[in-house]
């Protein structure tokens, strides 16, 4: 018969960001146990609160499953001596196993006899098991940060209080850094009390009964719940942040929505300063109206009941004062520093110890801003305004705000340019420059803005690699991974002509005035090679097919603008009731291809073509040449492949009656060389032997 097993870890209260990863971690080791100890089991349900992490097994099987498999041994010539003995080796085989030699057997595996061993195991009673099957579980789940206590080796993220163990009924017996297991759980730290937990099905129940939801699900869908009846019923539009609420939720057991209000002077402040001082401070949720301005109020989660919540209102309030008058201070206090002097002071700031100080990063992003307008051949406007933007993009690094809000930094320098009389499109870019700045952010609204942002992007990536900082695995410290999909991004997002190894160079270029570690061609072949995976991740966030991924990049993927257009158009071309006929299209192109592999040259002499087929073909690729080419560069890659395939009738034609591989050394070559000046059309779009059917 089945029964529930429960397991409860109670914590001393557990950093909010480390609970879901504690939680999956104690379910994902659960179900592994279970299984690599044969003992099946039904659903896992995981819970977990500040100071509990807890699974639920139902339906766990009372005894391990039997076991019986087929084990191979040495081999027939090993195992028997010439007497016809037993040898060591097999003596020792039945040894390892439990059997006695007599009951080998022999089969055959690739043409060698072996010797096998039927090896049965009888599976334990569950309760025998489980003692040390949890303890082991328990001590080794790992955490972002460890800390011990008292005189125990044992390393958690918290020192443990208790521990609930139930099979059943039945009390698991456990001992962990001197706490035994038993059925008592510890209710709310100021509403509840211990309780007795009689089997495990009544686990969630008993602590709801104690002021804890155990379910963080339903503790989220609470306080989502009260916040939006708040906001419908004073008619507010209150923001909700992710990754606020998800830490929110792992900070209370007994959620409960409050409100309070601010000083409405402190609303000359700009609304970015207070809602980051409420939100990263006092994990406060802003308030706004419809048209998106805050309004001097707050929401919050108390981990309680209702009882005196006015009081907790006011405590708040009380709080918050006094974070809203230091950012009030720090505010006024950097309207004082000029521009100027807030330069001057990024001379004293390392950015790297390789790399030079900020100052210096800032002249090389002027430096690499003015390459990237001549490049991109802008007006003089945008240009003087990227330029301007390149000099002065860092200057908020010193201010006070930016000090204690560090997530503010672009956000401040805009308001503080626009205080101090720059252009409108200065003070933009400024705050536009460090975007995107995660997975899903846009990129910067304007031309000025996205060219300070490449010059910015690439001379971190550019600088980290010439110093040997390339990331590897999961180690990626300065972020270059998205960095570079910002490069990308923005690219995309203003359709600039401008190819990867133009934007590599100039950057090179400007580091290389300070002196290269490296050289610069195995930099270039690093970037392109680090590019690659970003621009497979746009394509595959479009929906193109992982093959027409292959089949794109395999060609290239300098130009961006055109990698996208061309994976587009072959994904068009290799859906829906044009497929067949497109096959037919490869089928053809990846003949060519294939020979033109072949071929020591693609110079063709017509006066060399033996079989009218031959002039045939040759004229029909001629006649479309430049405008394939012409095609792809203008980003039209579909019409391009319409071309291509008007060249599979004569290039079946050519197949059926031309032996490519004459004897005449001479004619040999020139098909072949006919081959490969069609092959140079054809991967102009993609590789098409890389489509898989």
């Amino acid at each position: 018969m089945a029964k529930d097993l429960l397991l409860e870890i109670g914590l001393e209260e557990v950093p909010a960001r480390f609970v879901r990863g504690a939680m999956n971690q104690l379910k994902e080791k659960t179900a592994k146990w279970l299984e690599a100890s044969r003992i099946g089991h039904g659903v896992i349900e995981a819970y977990a609160t500040p100071r509990r992490i807890a699974v639920l097994v139902r339906g766990v099987e009372e005894k391990q499953a039997d076991v019986s498999e087929e084990v191979k041994g040495p081999s027939r010539k090993i195992a028997l001596s010439e007497q016809g003995e037993w040898s060591k080796a097999a003596l020792g085989f039945a040894r390892s196993q439990g059997v006695e030699p007599s009951e080998f057997f022999f089969k055959e595996v690739a043409g060698v006899e072996y010797v096998f061993a039927n090896k049965s195991s009888i599976g334990t009673v569950t309760s025998d098991v489980l003692p040390d099957g949890l303890t082991s579980l328990i001590t080794s789940m790992s955490f972002p940060k460890n800390m011990r206590w008292g005189n125990y080796d044992l390393k958690f993220v918290r020192p443990i209080r208790w521990l609930v163990a139930l099979f059943g009924d039945t009390v698991i017996p456990l001992e962990i850094t001197a706490v035994q297991s038993g059925r008592t759980t510890r209710g709310h730290r100021f509403l509840g009390s211990d309780t007795e937990i009689s089997a495990p099905s009544e686990y969630v129940s008993r602590l709801k009964e104690q002021q804890v939801i155990a379910d963080a699900a339903e503790r989220e869908a609470l306080i989502v719940e009260q916040i939006n009846g708040l906001a419908a019923e004073k008619g507010w539009h209150i923001a909700i942040k992710e990754d606020l609420l998800e830490e929110v939720v792992f900070l209370v057991e007994y959620p409960n929505v409050l409100f309070g209000t601010f000083d409405e002077s402190f609303l000359n402040i700009p609304q970015e300063v207070l809602i980051t001082s409420m939100r990263e401070h006092q994990r406060y949720f802003p308030v706004l109206d419809g048209s998106g301005k805050l309004l001097p109020y707050f929401v919050t989660v108390r981990n309680g009941d209702r009882t005196s919540i006015e009081n907790v209102a006011k405590g708040n309030e009380k709080v918050l004062r006094a974070r809203l008058s230091d950012a009030k201070f720090f505010y006024g206090e950097d309207q004082k520093l000029a521009i100027h002097d807030a330069l001057a002071k990024l001379e004293t700031i390392v950015y790297h110890e390789e790399l030079g100080t900020v100052a210096e990063k800032v002249r090389r992003i002027v430096d690499t801003a003015g390459k990237l307008t001549s490049a991109l051949m802008l007006d003089t406007q945008t240009s003087e305004d990227a330029a301007r933007t390149a000099a002065i993009c860092k200057f908020d690094l010193v201010t006070q705000m930016v000090y204690e809000f560090p997530e503010l930094q672009g956000i401040m320098g805009e308001d503080y340019a626009r205080k101090a009389g720059e252009r409108e499109a200065v003070a933009k870019a400024i705050n536009e420059h460090y975007q995107p700045r995660f997975a899903g952010d846009r990129a910067p609204a304007s031309v000025a803005g996205a060219v300070v942002s490449l010059a910015d992007k690439i001379d971190t990536i550019v600088g980290c690699f010439s110093i040997g900082i390339i990331p590897t695995g999961s180690q990626d410290p300065y972020a270059l991974r998205r960095q570079a999909a910002g490069i990308v991004q923005i690219v995309l997002s203003h359709g600039l002509k401008l190819p990867l190894d133009t934007l590599f160079n100039l950057s090179i270029e400007v580091h290389a005035a300070r002196g290269l570690k490296r050289n610069a061609a195995d930099i270039r072949k690093d970037l392109y090679e680090f590019f690659a995976l970003r621009v497979k991740n746009v394509l595959t966030e479009q929906s193109i097919r992982y093959d027409v991924v292959d089949a794109v990049m395999a060609v290239g993927y300098n130009d961006l603008r055109q990698t996208v257009d061309r994976a587009a158009a072959v994904t068009g071309a290799a859906a829906g009731e044009r497929r067949e006929e497109f096959k037919g299209v490869v089928d053809a192109l990846n003949r060519v291809c294939n020979l033109a592999s072949k071929a020591a040259s693609n110079d063709v002499n017509a006066s060399l073509f033996v079989e009218d087929v031959e002039g045939a073909l040759y004229q029909s690729w001629t006649s479309v040449r430049d405008e394939i080419t012409s095609l792809v560069e203008q980003g039209a890659a579909a019409e391009a492949i319409s071309k291509l395939a008007g060249l599979k009738t004569p290039i079946n034609a050519y197949f059926d009656h031309v032996m490519v591989m004459a004897e005449d050394e001479a004619v040999r070559a020139n098909r072949l060389a006919t081959l490969a000046a069609i092959a140079g059309s054809v991967t102009q779009v993609a590789d098409f032997s890389k489509l898989v059917w």
